[in-house]
């Protein structure tokens, strides 16, 4: 079968590869329709992952059907409809125990510590699977994990109805995490660099959009909020400024959430953060999303509507990566097309 081999940072091909077998009664074998090329893929490709390892098969935004199933399989059978939930974990270490296994100690990601989805076939466990409504679109189906990653933006920062969020970043995450936003029923303010991208935040629900190039941010949202500030503010530009600027931002008692890899330190004093009893929290993959957001899929309260901008076939997945890489701005999400 063939495969998108990365044997190490900017290198990239088309290869065959064995095709997997189910070795244990709980793994379930799985035809790949669609793969989507997330950032997360092109620092693997770039070889700015802090957290790859290499030779890799990268993809982890992942939608198939099930081929066969193993004995011990009992909620799955050939010819359903599913999304991939791109994490392993141990179950036992301080972090499972809290229910957090998304930063299990012993954490292996889907496409970043072990080989991923851009491939024709794969054998996953069970308990990794989703069943999605087979009338869904692929295309549609295959957004789930990014829709998680916004789920759990969104529950970190325990956005509610009727509160106030800041996202900065309008790209695919923060368009994510504005749907999950708007589904929980909360007032959303955006803000970015690109007259595009904030466009289409608008189109996509956004209740006002910030042009950070040319007007202050912080201003911008004391003026929205009459003063006041937001109920959650959301990094999703993931530079040490932007995540800073949350703080300042926030109203008494509000959520910070930070969802970058920046090794640099952060600039904001102790002061904003005690005085308004700020709460910063990170935010990384997911805990327990996937449930709710396919049933969002399902009831029709997700939907691309645009998002998706450009199909590859996976012979084109070296040139599909080389579009992504030179015309980002162009890009919101790219799909690898398996059929």
């Amino acid at each position: 079968m063939k495969a998108v081999h990365i044997p190490e940072p900017h290198k990239l091909n088309v290869v065959e590869v064995e095709k997997p077998e189910i070795q244990n009664p709980a793994e379930v074998l799985v035809k790949i329709k669609r793969a989507g090329i997330c950032g997360s893929d092109m620092h693997i490709y770039h070889g700015t992952n802090p957290l790859a390892t290499y030779p890799r098969i990268t993809g982890h935004e992942v939608a198939g059907e099930v081929v066969e199933t193993g004995d011990a399989v009992k909620s799955l059978k050939a010819g359903d409809h599913v999304v991939i939930e791109p994490i392993q974990y141990c179950g036992e270490c301080y972090a499972c125990r809290k229910g957090r296994p998304n930063v299990c100690e012993h954490l292996s990601v889907f496409g970043v510590h072990e080989d991923g989805g851009m491939r024709e076939y794969i054998v996953l466990p069970e308990r990794q699977l989703h069943v999605v409504d087979p009338d869904l679109d692929w295309d549609e189906m295959v957004l789930a994990e990014p829709y998680t990653i916004g789920a759990q933006a969104t529950w970190r920062g325990n956005v509610e109805a009727g509160d106030t969020v800041l996202i900065q970043g309008c790209g695919p995450i923060g368009i994510c995490i504005l749907k999950m936003a708007k589904v929980a029923g909360a007032t959303v303010y955006m803000s970015d660099l690109n007259e595009e991208r904030m466009k289409f935040a608008l189109e996509s629900g956004a209740d006002e959009v910030i042009d950070a190039g040319k007007e202050s941010v912080r201003n911008e949202v004391m003026r929205l909020t009459d003063g006041k500030g937001v109920n959650v503010a959301i990094d999703a530009v993931c530079l040490p400024a932007t995540a800073a600027l949350g703080v300042h931002v926030v109203t008494p008692a509000g959520y910070v959430v930070i969802l970058g890899f920046d090794d640099r330190p952060m600039p904001v004093s102790q002061l904003p953060i005690t005085k308004k009893e700020v709460t910063i929290v990170g935010s990384r993959l997911q805990t327990n999303q996937f449930g709710r957001v396919v049933e969002l899929l399902n009831e029709g309260k997700l939907r691309s509507d645009g998002l998706i901008t450009h199909k590859f076939s996976l012979e084109q997945a070296k040139e599909a990566f080389k579009f992504v890489e030179e015309h980002p701005d162009q890009v919101r999400k790219a799909l690898i097309a398996f059929d």
